[in-house]
């Protein structure tokens, strides 16, 4: 009487293996899919954090002590025509002291950006979530968005590096700003005082932002299997809306 063969045991699949904080913020570069797909094991978002307080800490102290905030703070109120126009009618020693002011504020106030990022994280993923969620159908929750935004932003942070590199290269002083420091958007090229509301349009876009948009429709389709189509519509679709919303503000109070 013939047994029936034995078939080999069959060996589960090994479990990819959780990448660190470092490994996760290298792989957001050179292998997305890994980061990302990453997030749904933890959706811990303090390492890329931590590293844009450290960079843009580093990056202001630099244009501080290479260009000086009264210089910064007077490059932007070129940006703002009516603004300057109440300030040159002013006199001398109010005119000087309302300067000193704005040069004070502008240093405090670039200090903190990370705090107003966080916050803007917060209301994109806020954002990004329920479009997601509902309209796509996607199995994704706010943690995992918010994590996805943040990591996503990364290409951002290194336009900060490159920054930073150019100001201790020495760049031109008149032509610095924090907004708007690097020739990586049409942008940059144009007088902002022309048409705020042309130029910040055209600043946002820039190749630091459209690798960011396209980072997060990646990571939501590695994270929650939506299609590509779909995840680059609602990404590019809220990036619209939210430029135009921000120019128009832009243009309101120049």
């Amino acid at each position: 009487m013939s047994t029936a063969p034995v078939l080999p045991a069959q060996t589960p699949a090994p479990e990819t293996a959780p990448l660190s904080e470092g490994a996760r913020i290298i792989n957001t570069f050179i292998a997305p899919s890994k980061t990302f797909t990453d997030l749904r094991r933890s959706a811990a978002w303090w390492a890329p954090f931590l590293l844009l307080v450290v960079i843009s800490t580093v990056f202001v102290y630099t244009a501080g002590q290479k260009i000086g905030f009264r210089k910064i703070m007077e490059n932007q109120m070129q940006a703002q025509p009516k603004q300057q126009a109440r300030l040159e009618q002013l006199p001398a020693d109010q005119r000087e002291r309302q300067m000193e002011q704005g040069a004070k504020v502008t240093e405090i106030f670039s200090y903190v950006v990370p705090i107003f990022i966080l916050i803007f994280w917060l209301v994109l993923a806020a954002v990004m979530y329920p479009s997601f969620k509902f309209a796509a159908g996607a199995d994704v929750n706010f943690k995992i968005s918010l994590a996805i935004v943040v990591y996503a932003a990364l290409p951002l942070v290194l336009k900060t590096v490159l920054s930073l590199v150019s100001v201790l290269a020495g760049m031109s002083p008149d032509s610095f700003s924090f907004q708007n420091p690097l020739a990586t958007n049409p942008g940059y090229f144009m007088n902002p005082a022309g048409s705020p509301f042309l130029y910040s349009i055209l600043s946002a876009i820039d190749i630091f932002m459209i690798w960011t948009l396209v980072l997060t429709a990646l990571g939501f389709t590695y994270v929650s299997k939506v299609k590509r189509g779909t995840a680059f519509a609602i990404v590019f679709g809220w990036w619209l809306v939210f430029t135009l919303a921000f120019a128009g503000l832009g243009a309101m109070f120049s």
